[in-house]
């Protein structure tokens, strides 16, 4: 975790003056016509609770992008209600900056990912001392309703790996690696469990074959070790193989590589999966996280606990493995049958 350049504030002084200067580059800000320029409290405010997202808290750039608009959406809101300074802020400005966005049609997940980003802001300011007491800890987040996915079948996953790999129509010998490339990326995510974005990060090293387990570098840097089975390993063996066509220079030490030689793009790991899973007709095209999903719900309907489960997907909290698995009513069946005295 990188700690230098964070700013470093008095907490004895609540009414210091808050940081002008950052040091160090931050996330890129979305796509889009640019907010009207804040007043400079409340933007050095938002300034220090980005630097903060990224440095103290190690949150995914995707992450502190979001989390970064939101406020910025918040503070714009506040504004307008003339706010001109952090203390200014209190639970009717949160309330009805939540109102107006649901009043704009968004939905209740972003709503929700909205007031927890308003709740991280206010409960950031109140730790340096910028406001007195967090009126976002009275911000209630609406109810998201939680919608299961079409889970993969077994049968389907199999169809889906077994299915003829398409060559590329690049030339000779790199579609070949190429198309070894992708029955890796298809191996490794059922096999694993692993977040696109973690697949893309893997390097050489992280492979461990002498134990069949893949060192995966998760969400807020956190580290996992995730067995990998025989077939993923193999697949994995084959593109290593041919990575020596694909591989520049400047490639490095990336597991991965795109047509260029460089790490593997999420969206082109994304554009693979995709192109599988169509090519079989009774699959559902669900992408990525279908894979992800179907690993989970596979390895629960296998016996293995949802503790496990949470390991090997890396999830801070067990209520979120809950959420990407389901039971059968076949297991739930037989798991009534074992565990109930009079079944």
């Amino acid at each position: 975790m990188v700690t230098d350049g964070s700013p470093t504030v008095d907490l004895d002084q609540p009414h210091g003056p808050l940081p002008d200067q950052m040091h160090g580059p931050l996330p890129d800000q979305p796509h889009g016509p640019l907010p009207d320029p804040l007043p400079d409290p409340l933007a050095s405010a938002l300034t220090a609770f980005t630097r903060h997202l990224v440095s103290v808290r190690g949150l995914s750039a995707h992450t502190v992008r979001a989390y970064r608009g939101d406020v910025q959406s918040l503070l714009s809101h506040a504004v307008a209600a003339g706010v001109r300074e952090p203390a200014g802020l209190g639970i009717a400005t949160l309330r009805t900056w939540l109102a107006a966005q649901y009043a704009c049609g968004h939905s209740r997940t972003t709503l929700a990912r909205r007031a927890a980003a308003a709740r991280a802001f206010t409960a950031f300011l109140v730790s340096q001392g910028w406001l007195a007491a967090d009126p976002g800890s009275r911000l209630r987040s609406p109810a998201i309703p939680r919608r299961l996915p079409e889970v993969m079948r077994q049968d389907q996953v199999a169809a889906v790996l077994a299915a003829p790999t398409p060559v590329s129509t690049m030339a000779e010998p790199a579609g070949r690696a190429l198309a070894l490339r992708d029955t890796a990326i298809m191996e490794l995510l059922y096999a694993t469990g692993v977040r696109v974005s973690e697949l893309c990060g893997l390097d050489l090293d992280d492979l461990d074959l002498g134990r069949n387990t893949v060192r995966v570098l998760g969400k807020g840097g956190r580290e996992r070790t995730v067995p990998v089975g025989i077939p993923a390993i193999a697949a994995v063996l084959a593109w290593i193989g041919s990575r020596g066509v694909i591989a520049r220079p400047g490639s490095g030490p990336a597991l991965l590589l795109g047509a260029r030689g460089r790490r593997l793009d999420p969206r082109t790991a994304r554009r693979v999966v995709h192109t599988r899973l169509r090519a079989v007709p009774t699959a559902p095209d669900s992408g990525p996280h279908g894979l992800r999903h179907a690993a989970a719900t596979h390895l629960l309907e296998g016996g293995a606990d949802l503790r496990s489960v949470q390991e090997m997907l890396g999830h801070a909290s067990l209520s979120t493995t809950q959420i990407y698995t389901h039971v059968t009513p076949e297991r739930l069946a037989a798991a009534y049958r074992q565990a109930h005295p009079r079944a």
